[in-house]
């Protein structure tokens, strides 16, 4: 790939593109880096404060105050959170088309805001709620009106409007920060992604805790204004930023230019391709450098792509594609088997807030005088994250490059491995322990009343604890790697493809838990999932996610081996490699030399 700048003196500007706000080149001493980073870091905080405030009981407000059942009411989570994370691939179209990632970003929180608010007037004006009901349980309590309803899910799919916006930007802006061209930065932007998911479970922690025991105890009104007050401060410290950060301008709509080269594909499917890709279409390195673009020359792989180039007489662009347009379009595509492969573990991480957390209410909550909200189990998934990424930065990667040579220690798709077998361990764990919850339940004729299980909320930790030692594993790097191996002119879409993974998960969790509970009630039997779990067979439809998962590995196996990665767009990360490899020699010599 051909960078924009010669190699030449060090003056201090950035070379990857980025400029201020009103088109300017920047310095890299004055703007990017950790310090505008620190502003994007803290926002995540609280956004994800106020998001996870909100999704993380959605299911316990579903059942207790609008009196849903166990499937309606978690596929009304998972269709939401679903609807959530397929969003962004608007707010990526929008930002990287036509406002740029920062306006987009700025509009997207105002829809967000409105969202927040509307939800919270949902749960604390009178007339906007339903009435009380002395057992949440029971068959005849009174229905939520259809205005109430209205209200009411209108707030929360507004909020995902706005979620649109935001999350494919979000980590996108933070990531700008750093120069793909200086080693030092390129070095940065390796931990960045470590940190940013450390930011996003920090606020997690925040509202898996103290937001969900106050909605618990004290109120809904109060669980959901704190949350969106939280969203409103983090949109002040974003804004407190804007003298530091650095901006990449728009570059037109990645899938007109995708669309393009296709068409070109499918009209030219007779022309064969000349040996030499240099007879292909393609500008000249000027037209890319006054751009503040980048060219990309071409590569081997999905060959019959390069059709598009071949010139034929006919100027139109959607006949004829220069190099660096079929080049984008392929990496893009080159990442769809991968993105399949994460479909199932976004489903295992669905069953949290959905599946998980009934599964808490069955159970002994009380530690002393203290009623733990079952909600609050993912806590533990927040800080088994946190604890995991910090021994994964900090140990890890420096333990294992020493052998490797690779600065991340590991390359992505082998951390992302790893939190893929890890999926398969939880769900067998989780089968283990249903099948445990409901042999006790049995032994103690709670099944039919669906009384509370005499064993202590506790004995789920394992299945939480090991879902945040995975998603350390595989949602960081699955950030990290569509981030990366997105061509430059195409990041923000990057970003929305590992969010697009948690939309789809969500959606089939949706699925599965819909026919899987129809299927299962056929010929008169009683299905395995009842709004009565301790009637129900948890245990086999964790079981069925073991082995979904095993598959799915097999899969990951298959479509990772013949991943190429693409080519760096600077020569930072061979620089960075070097100076590892000279900075462990140099401190094998100091120690040789102390000894001496």
């Amino acid at each position: 790939m051909a960078s924009v700048e010669e190699k030449g003196v060090d003056d201090g500007y950035t070379k990857d593109g980025t400029v201020d706000l009103r088109g300017n080149p920047v310095l890299r001493s004055k703007r990017g880096g950790w310090t505008a980073c620190s502003f994007v870091v803290v926002y995540e905080v609280f956004e994800r404060m106020a998001y996870y405030g909100i999704s993380s009981n959605l299911v316990l407000y579903l059942t207790k105050k609008l009196h849903q059942g166990t499937v309606k009411s978690a596929n009304n989570v998972t269709n939401w959170v679903g609807t959530i994370w397929m969003t962004p691939i608007l707010g990526a179209y929008v930002a990287d088309a036509f406002l740029g990632r920062y306006w987009t970003f700025l509009i997207a929180c105002a829809i967000y805001l409105s969202g927040m608010g509307l939800l919270t007037l949902a749960v604390s004006v009178h007339g906007l709620k339903p009435p009380n009901c002395v057992d949440p349980n029971a068959a005849d309590c009174p229905k939520a009106t259809t205005l109430q309803l209205a209200v009411f899910f209108g707030a929360l799919y507004t909020l995902a409007v706005g979620t649109g916006g935001t999350k494919p930007n979000i980590s996108t802006i933070g990531a700008d920060q750093f120069d793909e061209h200086d080693p030092k930065e390129k070095g940065h932007k390796l931990s960045f992604f470590n940190w940013w998911m450390f930011s996003i479970f920090l606020g997690t922690l925040f509202a898996n805790t103290v937001l969900v025991y106050i909605q618990d105890n004290v109120g809904w009104a109060l669980g959901y204004g704190l949350p969106t007050a939280g969203l409103a401060i983090s949109i002040l410290i974003f804004l407190a930023g804007t003298p530091y950060y650095r901006h990449k301008k728009p570059s037109g709509s990645p899938f007109t230019r995708m669309a393009r080269v296709i068409v070109a594909v499918l009209r030219k499917w007779s022309v064969p391709v000349p040996a030499d890709p240099k007879e292909l279409y393609e500008l000249d390195l000027d037209e890319y450098a006054k751009n503040g673009k980048y060219r990309i020359d071409s590569t081997p792989s999905l060959r019959f792509m390069d059709k598009a180039g071949v010139k034929t007489g006919s100027t139109s662009p959607w006949m004829l594609c220069t190099v660096t347009e079929i080049e984008e379009t392929k990496q893009m595509l080159k990442m769809l088997p991968i993105l399949v492969a994460t479909f199932i573990p976004s489903t295992m991480i669905a069953q949290i807030n959905t599946l998980f957390v009934k599964q808490g209410t069955t159970l002994n909550r009380k530690v002393g005088n203290f009623n733990i909200p079952p909600a609050s189990l993912a806590g533990f998934v927040t800080i088994s994250l946190l604890v995991s990424v910090a021994i994964y930065d900090r140990l890890f990667v420096p333990l294992v490059r020493k052998w490797t040579k690779n600065p991340r220690g590991i390359n992505l798709l082998q951390r992302m491995g790893i939190g893929t077998a890890l999926h398969i361990i939880i769900m067998v764990v989780a089968s283990l322990t249903e099948k445990y919850r409901l042999s006790v339940a049995r032994d103690h004729g709670v099944v039919e009343n669906g009384g509370q299980v005499p064993l202590s909320i506790f004995i789920l930790l394992p299945q939480f604890i090991l879902m945040g030692t995975a998603d350390a594993f595989m949602e960081v790097s699955k950030i990290e790697f569509f981030y990366d191996q997105a061509p430059e002119s195409m990041k923000s879409l990057g970003t929305s493809y590992s969010m697009t993974t948690l939309g789809v998960g969500n959606f089939l969790s949706s699925v599965l838990l819909s026919n899987v509970s129809r299927i299962t009630k056929r010929n008169g039997h009683r299905g395995w999932i009842l709004n009565n779990l301790n009637a129900s067979h948890l245990d086999y439809y964790y079981a069925f996610f073991a082995i979904l998962n095993a598959l799915n590995f097999i899969f990951f196996l298959v479509v990772s081996r013949f991943y190429v990665y693409k080519v760096e767009v600077s020569d930072s990360m061979v620089v960075l490699r070097q100076e590892l490899e000279v900075g462990s020699k140099h401190k094998v010599n100091s120690q040789e030399t102390s000894r001496k």
